[in-house]
């Protein structure tokens, strides 16, 4: 669990990193658009400051008992993060060069969510 996590915290703050400091260049990769107003801005430097706090929670709770429950928190985020994009691309039209990489990213990082809690629950019974 802690290279998960750790790997975790390290995609998620560079992502939360790049939406606040250039937030209209990770939008246009992403989902193929651009920032508009000041709203769209704050609202992706808020997006991108709740990034790095998932990082910085990941980070710190890469060993002890609490890995366990950041990957199940992890769990449920990338579950989000890949519904939320595929919904985009396929309902919305929305999507941009990076969408299905991210979408993709997001699927390995559960599917190794699911991997990590399983074999602690193999390892502890």
């Amino acid at each position: 669990m802690k290279l998960l996590l750790t790997v975790t915290a390290l995609l998620e703050g560079i992502t939360g990193l790049g939406l606040v400091i250039i937030p209209d260049f990770l939008i246009s990769i992403l989902l193929g658009t651009s920032l508009t107003d000041s709203t769209s801005f704050l609202i992706c430097r808020l997006a991108g400051g709740a990034l790095i706090t998932i990082a910085v929670a990941c980070w710190f709770s890469r060993q002890g008992v609490q890995s366990s429950i950041m990957v199940k928190i992890m769990l449920g985020y990338n579950f989000f993060c890949i519904i939320l994009l595929v919904y985009a691309a396929l309902m919305e039209s929305i999507h941009g060069p990076g969408l299905w990489p991210v979408v993709l990213m997001h699927l390995v990082l559960l599917v190794w969510c699911f991997s990590a809690l399983r074999t602690r629950e193999n390892y502890i019974s």
